[in-house]
C-alpha cells in the first residue's frame, strides 16, 4: 500500500467525522455519540465552531473532500510519481493540522472541554500531514516501505 493511498483511507475517515458533525450542528442528527456528552455540547455550541457563519464542520468536510480527491488522483498511472501531489498534500495537510491545533487548543484552554470527534479528526490530520511531509522529505512519494516498493 502506499502512502497516497493511506492518505486517501485517512481523509475519507475524515470526511465521514465532519459529515457527522456536521449533521449534529445542522440538526439533522441529535445528541452526539460522545463519551462525554457534555464536553462535547460545550465545543460543538461555542462561538468557535463556525466562521462568519458557516460551521467549522463543513469547513472540515470541504477540506477532507479535497484532500481525498488529490490523494485519490496521486495513485492514478502517470501521476503516481509526480511529487506535486506530495507537496499539494503537504499544504492542504498542513493548513488543516494547524487549524485543528488551534481549535483543540482553544477547545482545552477557553472552553475547558473537548470533543472526542474533534480529537478523532486532529488524529487524522496530523496523521496525514505526517504521511505527506514523510514523501516529500523521502522523494518517494508512494512508497510507504520508503525503498520504492509498492
Amino acid at each position: 500500500m502506499t502512502r497516497r493511498q493511506v492518505i486517501a483511507a485517512l481523509a475519507l475517515g475524515g470526511v465521514l467525522d465532519s459529515t457527522y458533525l456536521l449533521l449534529h450542528r445542522l440538526g439533522i442528527i441529535g445528541e452526539l455519540a460522545c463519551i462525554n456528552p457534555g464536553s462535547c455540547d460545550i465545543v460543538n455550541a461555542s462561538v468557535y465552531a463556525s466562521i462568519k457563519g458557516i460551521p467549522v464542520a463543513a469547513v472540515g468536510l470541504v477540506g477532507y473532500v479535497l484532500i481525498l480527491a488529490v490523494a485519490l488522483a496521486s495513485v492514478q498511472p502517470g501521476w503516481a510519481e509526480s511529487s506535486r501531489f506530495d507537496q499539494l498534500l503537504a499544504v492542504l495537510s498542513g493548513g488543516g493540522a494547524a487549524f485543528s491545533v488551534y481549535l483543540t487548543f482553544v477547545s482545552i484552554t477557553i472552553l475547558h472541554a473537548t470533543c472526542q470527534w474533534c480529537l478523532v479528526s486532529l488524529a487524522l490530520i496530523l496523521g496525514i500531514f505526517a504521511l505527506s511531509v514523510w514523501s516529500l522529505v523521502s522523494g518517494r512519494g508512494a512508497s510507504v516501505d520508503g525503498d520504492g516498493n509498492r
